[in-house]
């Protein structure tokens, strides 16, 4: 019985001493911090190794089209846009990629549900203008490979964007 005590009061003054230890120490806050959250736009760095740069290619057509929020939905630009890479792709086949993208809010999982329902529509629009399916790869990385950083508005819509490659 004395035995149990002692090893129950070790068992307490160790989870003691280690939870101490967790907690956050008062003196190294600061009283009246004015730390503010920077929420200003911060574009990531592009590989330009490839033929593609992810904006534009070698024949001056965009490769990155905007979606707008929670939607899978072509917008009128984008359509043009890919029409002339259908035109391209018929005369001169090769094999692309549709990688899709969302911005930060939503859980990881939706996002890459909602990434990959983008690279889909693409596809889906390039298969109807007589692009063959087998040549084209869809691939979603949901919020994961974000083209600007921050939480507002802006940064958020270059993020909704499938990017073709």
């Amino acid at each position: 019985m004395k035995m149990t005590l002692i090893k129950s009061g070790l068992t307490a003054l160790m989870m003691t001493a280690f939870l101490a230890g967790c907690s956050s120490n008062p003196a190294d806050d600061q009283q009246g911090s004015t730390d503010i959250e920077d929420t200003s736009l911060q574009t990531g760095q592009v590989d330009d190794s490839g033929i593609n740069d992810g904006s534009v290619d070698g024949m001056g057509m965009s490769n990155v089209f905007y979606f707008d929020y929670d939607k899978a939905l072509l917008k009128p630009e984008s359509r043009a846009a890919l029409l002339e890479h259908a035109e391209a792709l018929r005369s001169s086949p090769r094999n692309i990629r549709l990688e899709g993208h969302g911005d930060e809010r939503g859980t990881r999982e939706y996002n890459i549900a909602l990434g990959e329902r983008r690279a889909n529509a693409v596809k889906e629009f390039l298969v109807l203008q007589g692009v063959s399916a087998g040549l084209i790869e869809v691939i979603s990385y949901g919020e994961e490979r974000a083209a600007a950083y921050g939480s507002n508005e802006e940064a958020w819509s270059l993020n909704r964007r499938v990017e073709l490659k």
